[in-house]
Formats: C-alpha cells, sequence, structure tokens
C-alpha cells in the first residue's frame, strides 16, 4: 500500500487551522473551533469512501462499506488549552489516509475494510475520554448528564447545541472490528534521546488522583504565638514533603508522581490559613505499585493527624486501572518495523489515549513516534514530517501483516 504523504502532511495542517494557535491549536471539545473540525473531518472521511457521521457524543466515525471485516484506526481531535497540533489529531488522520488509500488501490487490503474514529473529548473537558467510553457503551445517559466543565456548563446542553444530542451513538461491533489501532507523538523524550524511530506500547498506566485536605484555624499572623497555631498550611507542606519521601521509597521502576495544585486559605500574607488543600497524581503501569502509592498517601496523612490541631483528610477522587496492549498485535508492529528495518523500542505510554479504553473490549494496539523535545500538551510540541511518514508507512505495513495473518488478505 502507498501512502500519499504530501496529502497527509497537507491534510494534517488543514486541520490545524482549527483553533490555531501559534504553532499549536486551542480546540477544546465543543468549542466552535472543535466542531468545525469534526464538520470538515466528516467531509474528508466521505471524500475517501467511507460511510461517515457524527454521532450522539460528537464522535466522527467512518465505516469501509465493502466489507464485512474491519480494523479501527483513531484518535481524537480536541486538545488541551493551548495545546499542540499533532497531539491526537496525528492518529486520527493515519486512519483516514489508509483508508484514502485502500479507497485508491486496493489490492492489499481487499478483503480488510479500514474503519476511522476521531473520539469525542479524550481530553476531558468535560468528561475524560468522553467519545470513547460511548463508543465501548460504558457512558451512561446519567453520565452525560452529570459532565460539566470548569465554567459549569453541561455537557448535555453542549451536545444540543452543536446538533449531536439525539443523533444515534456509534458501537463497537465484536462481530466487524478485528483490532484497533491508534498512532500518536510520544508526548515524551525517550524515543529521542534513545534514537528510536518507533515506540511500540505494552502498556497504558494506570493513573490515580487523591486531594489532601488540612483544616486547622484562621487568626492573625502576627500577634498568635507559632505553638498556638492550628496552621492548615504548614501542616500540608509538612504532608507533601512526607509523602514525596514515601514515595521515592515505595515507587516502582517507571512510577511517576506530581503535586500540581495547592490552595490555602483564606490565601493572605497575614493570616494564619485555616484550611489547605493539595492534589497529587501518580502513575504507574503496575496494580500492585499503584496501590503501594496510595497506601502511603493515607499512611503519611494518618501520621500527621490532629498534630497542631490540624485535621488531615484523604479523598481519592481518580482510579484508572493500567491497561495491557494486544499481545498478539504488538509482535505485528514490532514485526513491521523489521521488515522495513527500523529502529523501534518496546515501551509503556505514561499518558492516557483512547486505546485504554478500547482495550477493554478490543485486541488493540499503540505506535509513538519521536516528540521533538520531549514536548507535548503545549504549542512547542513537533515532529519532524520524516517520522510522521515513517509512522503512517509502519501502521499501514501493520495492517498488511494482520491481513495475511487472518487470511484476509
Amino acid at each position: 500500500m502507498q501512502l500519499n504523504h504530501d496529502r497527509l502532511l497537507d491534510s494534517l495542517r488543514q486541520l490545524a487551522q482549527f483553533g490555531k494557535a501559534g504553532t499549536g491549536v486551542n480546540r477544546l471539545a465543543f468549542s466552535p473551533e472543535d466542531q468545525a473540525a469534526r464538520a470538515w473531518l466528516l467531509e474528508q472521511m466521505r471524500e475517501a469512501g467511507l460511510d461517515a457521521r457524527i454521532d450522539g457524543i460528537g464522535n466522527v466515525y467512518g465505516r469501509a462499506t465493502d466489507v464485512e471485516r474491519a480494523v479501527l484506526i483513531g484518535s481524537h481531535t480536541d486538545s488541551v488549552p493551548k495545546g499542540g497540533w499533532l497531539d491526537g489529531a496525528m492518529g486520527v488522520l493515519y486512519g483516514l489516509e489508509i483508508a484514502r488509500a485502500r479507497h485508491e488501490a486496493r489490492s492489499s487490503l481487499a478483503q480488510l475494510g479500514v474503519d476511522v474514529i476521531s473520539f469525542a473529548d479524550e481530553e476531558g473537558t468535560y468528561r475524560a475520554l468522553a467519545g470513547s467510553l460511548s463508543f465501548c457503551g460504558q457512558l451512561s445517559a446519567t453520565d452525560i448528564e452529570q459532565a460539566t466543565n470548569t465554567d459549569g456548563a453541561s455537557l448535555a446542553e453542549v451536545l444540543s447545541h452543536a446538533g449531536y444530542a439525539g443523533q444515534p451513538r456509534a458501537r463497537l461491533d465484536p462481530g466487524r472490528h478485528l483490532a484497533y489501532f491508534e498512532g500518536h507523538i510520544e508526548q515524551g523524550p525517550r524515543l529521542e534521546v534513545e534514537n528510536q524511530k518507533i515506540g511500540i506500547v505494552t502498556t497504558i498506566v494506570g493513573i490515580r488522583r487523591s486531594r489532601l485536605s488540612c483544616l486547622g484555624q484562621a487568626d492573625h499572623a502576627g500577634t498568635t504565638p507559632m505553638h498556638l497555631r492550628k496552621d492548615a498550611g504548614a501542616a500540608l507542606i509538612a504532608l507533601c514533603a512526607r509523602l514525596l519521601e514515601r514515595f521515592e521509597q515505595a515507587r516502582g521502576e517507571l512510577s511517576v508522581w506530581n503535586i500540581g495544585h495547592i490552595v490555602f486559605a483564606p490565601g493572605a500574607g497575614n493570616v494564619v490559613p485555616s484550611s489547605a488543600q493539595a492534589l497529587v497524581e501518580f502513575r504507574d503501569p503496575r496494580l500492585p505499585v499503584l496501590d503501594r502509592l496510595q497506601g502511603e498517601i493515607d499512611a503519611a496523612a494518618a501520621e500527621l493527624h490532629g498534630r497542631g490541631g490540624v485535621t488531615v483528610e484523604v479523598e481519592h477522587l481518580l482510579g484508572i486501572a493500567p491497561a495491557d496492549m494486544d499481545a498478539s498485535l504488538v509482535d505485528t508492529l514490532e514485526a513491521a518495523t523489521r521488515n522495513r528495518v527500523v529502529p523501534a523500542m518496546r515501551m509503556p505510554s505514561g499518558a492516557g489515549h483512547d486505546a485504554m479504553v478500547l482495550s477493554r473490549h478490543l485486541p488493540s494496539a499503540m505506535l509513538f513516534i519521536p516528540s521533538i523535545g520531549g514536548r507535548s500538551h503545549d504549542t512547542a510540541e513537533n515532529t519532524t514530517e520524516e517520522d510522521i511518514c515513517l509512522g503512517a508507512d509502519i501502521l499501514a505495513h501493520s495492517l498488511e501483516l494482520l491481513a495475511v495473518q487472518k487470511g484476509l488478505a
């Protein structure tokens, strides 16, 4: 199968014009820019010979109509605020270009169709992974009603305003779909540092997030002696410091963690904080390690609870289990890189992707290409044209190998 590299790159540049923000994009889920991008993608899918529509959650889904069995290729086209132009979008347009090539000259995949999907709101403006959860039957009407953005706008309202509400929601078809493939930039530095061209994802990490709350008493910071204070701020700082030490001891080889948000109230320089909160997130590809790190949070909080008259509480907010990619598809991707003599490595994904939802219902695989400087979720995100095109070629060749394996070549 011969892909049209110039057309692929041109399509990526066209998509990047929707919500363009410097060298990146600002294309939040269901924003006018996102809706315009979806309408453009719908037409591109139809021109590629796919039966395409936008469903009731905003997924743009195109089906090959000439076969009964197909692979599904996709990702997402929404972005974080002022995000990168390739994050998610590249994986969707990989699918589109492969579908175009198959439509033009179907000899290599005559019996294996290529369905393409752009999942809605992967980034979580309203509900993280909403589109892929819906596609796999894991998003209820109640979930949609309860989902809101940071301004309090509801997902149900924006779906109605966009004209998506009331449309049938696309569903995974186990009788049709053999596998799911997702191409993506790495969003990290490992491939570039290790001089590898392709990353073959073995596991997508599990994610846990907790809120630490310290409750004390507000007092005048100039007149209240230190030993008489119930200082929630100082207690939270001590708790975070202790937690970082504990994480370092309990970590796995691939564990990462972050204290990304801290708030003191009332938040004045001359007032002893009456309350303080922090959000802690940690990730690892192994469930026992995640459980161990969560246990360290509980233990550290118990140690400091009540000291200095401050109450310490922990609320566990998020728990996403690790997701293994299909071993046979991992082997197929690796075989495609060997056939093309391309430097490749197996690796976990430290970021969440739609593939982690699909993998629980369908054999799934992910392919990474290098991110320049490891940058992502920022307008500075970029990747060379050579690597973009190489990733598409490897994915297309993997489908050809899969077709042979399944007797559909």
